[in-house]
């Protein structure tokens, strides 16, 4: 049996038994990703894709699929596309699933939800490896897989809100992480990550995060603050806060891009994984170069650099 045929035949077993979920899926030209996500999410009781108005087939292709599809017009600020989904009436379950478009749950992991919301005490959130495929390979080795939060229950967790006035161009939330009213638990089951849209799309994306990335890191070097909701840093916190914590630290150091290269190349092993592992750190460094850069142009602007 291949894959999808695993994760098909799962689905439709628990599909006749929906979990109180609704999938929330934030997209903008997606056709490439967006059907092979939808084919894992049978057994949500709503699925709800919200589009900027994408000029390929993505709303086609959802609505065909059986997805609410949801346009969203960015006016600017917060908040930007899944928070604003969040705020409307549109979700009417106990509890939200937050995917994108190149992420597909396996059965594996569904098992652990339904469990996680039958038992007795259930988290307020579940965090959930996001495995990181690159190149058509699954990445064992060099770090590049990271947790966020994937379930939630309604009402008990937002975006942080960072910047008061991001680029326009990024109406989604970037790397803005959820801010949790409670107990946050884990999936030990991971997410799979895997973007079929090319090497260009990848880096067109990372361009763009780039100058949020800037962006955020200006904000934090003059006011001390990561925003105006933004999640602790903390050295001992779960695990989105420990990736605020490292990112306090490094902001300053000379040599971030390198040091990157070298965690992600030599210290996590990724140069077992080949030329995909050389290549996947080498973008990781020109991403974290490229957003110091950025940085540096907008402190000549406030006067602040030489």
């Amino acid at each position: 049996m291949t894959w999808t045929e695993a994760v098909k035949s799962s689905a439709g077993s628990l599909a006749a038994d929906k979990l109180p979920v609704t999938a929330l899926i934030a997209v903008r030209n997606e056709e490439a990703n967006l059907r092979r996500c939808l084919e894992a999410l049978a057994p949500a009781a709503h699925v709800v894709v919200v589009d900027s108005n994408s000029t390929d087939g993505t709303a086609r292709i959802a609505a065909a699929m059986g997805a609410e599809v949801v346009q969203f017009q960015y006016p600017g600020g917060y908040p930007k596309k899944r928070q604003w989904v969040l705020d409307q009436d549109r979700i009417q379950t106990p509890w939200v699933l937050l995917v994108d478009a190149d992420e597909v749950m396996p059965p594996a992991l569904w098992a652990e939800v339904r469990a996680a919301m039958n038992s007795a005490a259930p988290a307020t959130a579940y965090l959930a490896k996001k495995e990181f495929h690159f190149l058509g390979r699954r990445f064992r080795f060099g770090g590049f897989s990271h947790s966020a939060v994937l379930l939630f229950r309604r009402g008990q967790a937002r975006f942080e809100d960072l910047l008061s006035n991001p680029p326009k161009a990024q109406d989604m939330e970037v790397h803005e992480r959820l801010i949790v009213q409670g107990a946050v638990g884990r999936f030990h089951t991971p997410l799979i990550h895997e973007d079929f849209k090319g090497l260009d799309a990848y880096s067109l994306k990372h361009a763009h995060y780039a100058s949020w990335e800037a962006a955020v890191r200006h904000q934090y070097l003059q006011s001390g603050r990561w925003g105006h909701q933004a999640i602790a840093a903390r050295a001992t916190g779960n695990a989105q806060e420990f990736r605020r914590f490292v990112k306090s630290l490094v902001i300053r150091m000379p040599g971030e891009g390198a040091m990157w290269f070298l965690y992600h190349y030599v210290v996590r092993l990724g140069f077992l994984e080949g030329r995909r592992g050389l290549i996947a750190s080498q973008l990781r460094a020109n991403y974290i170069r490229e957003a110091r850069a950025k940085l540096y142009e907008l402190q000549l602007r406030a006067g602040g650099a030489r």
